[in-house]
């Protein structure tokens, strides 16, 4: 679990990573409850995995929390002000298993393993609605032109 705090300049906002290695769970299955969580705030990204119903989400949510950990008791940053900046899940080896079938057949299992990183960046207070109000006037300028007749 590794926490970097680089020269913070505008652009750039402070951020802590989490690693968890050799996961046994397939990274396809990993990548979609990722697909979750991405782009939202720690603590409402903890939350969608608590009910989320897929048995990645668990090792995810693991991996979430020692990141927010990480930016916390390492860099001194402010748990309610993370947010998911990125988080992949990587092929890790994959264990091979032989499964016996008829007239002396066997079929390979393949067991996959995964390589999940979680990045959280530190955001001030007001940017994240920021980021909001934005998505909401894209929307409401898509509105108005389909209101209009699409021209």
């Amino acid at each position: 679990m590794n926490a970097t705090d680089t020269a913070v300049s505008e652009s750039e906002l402070p951020t802590a990573v989490a690693r968890a290695r050799f996961v046994r769970d397939s990274p396809m299955k990993v990548r979609r409850v990722i697909e979750l969580i991405k782009g939202r705030s720690a603590n409402e990204a903890l939350a969608v995995l608590r009910f989320a119903p897929q048995t990645a989400s668990n090792q995810l949510a693991k991996v979430v929390a020692s990141a927010v950990a990480n930016a916390e008791n390492n860099l001194g940053l402010d748990p309610d002000t993370l947010w998911i900046r990125n988080a992949t899940a990587d092929e890790g080896p994959t264990l091979k298993r032989i499964r016996p079938r008829a007239q002396g057949r066997a079929y390979r299992i393949r067991r996959r393993t995964s390589h999940i990183t979680v990045v959280v960046e530190s955001r001030p207070k007001g940017e994240s609605t920021k980021r909001k109000n934005k998505k909401k006037q894209s929307g409401a300028k898509a509105d108005d032109s389909v209101k209009a007749g699409g021209q």
